[in-house]
């Protein structure tokens, strides 16, 4: 007859948070060891591919680990990935660009009415 297993926890329903693997100890004992769930890696908010430089935690470990672990030394480091952060910096240079293109234009504008004169 098979040896009985107890559980450890007392939850003792089949869920996603309590799954157990039998495990046999060195003293021939089995056991259950609790199963925590994979974590997945943080993603990048533009593109959605995983963020490299962060560990994949589950939330409540990112807590414990300090601040130069959960982001990366750039701007937008622990929420952007490289290439959106490129494009994103890229673009507002772009738009400003464009203001002061407008801005000249229109100051030639009014030169040009005023000599008209």
């Amino acid at each position: 007859m098979a040896q009985r297993v107890t559980l450890r926890k007392r939850q003792s329903y089949n869920t996603n948070s309590n799954r157990r693997r039998i495990v046999k100890t060195p003293g021939g004992k089995l056991v259950y060891h609790h199963i925590g769930k994979p974590a997945s890696a943080p993603k990048c908010g533009d593109c959605g591919t995983g963020l490299p430089g962060v560990p994949a935690l589950r939330p409540r470990q990112y807590a414990t680990i300090s601040k130069r672990q959960k982001t990366v030394n750039r701007a937008y480091g622990g929420s952007r990935c490289g290439d959106c952060t490129k494009s994103r910096i890229l673009r507002a240079f772009l738009i400003e660009e464009a203001k002061i293109v407008k801005r000249v234009m229109k100051a030639q504008v009014v030169a040009s009415k005023t000599k008209a004169k």
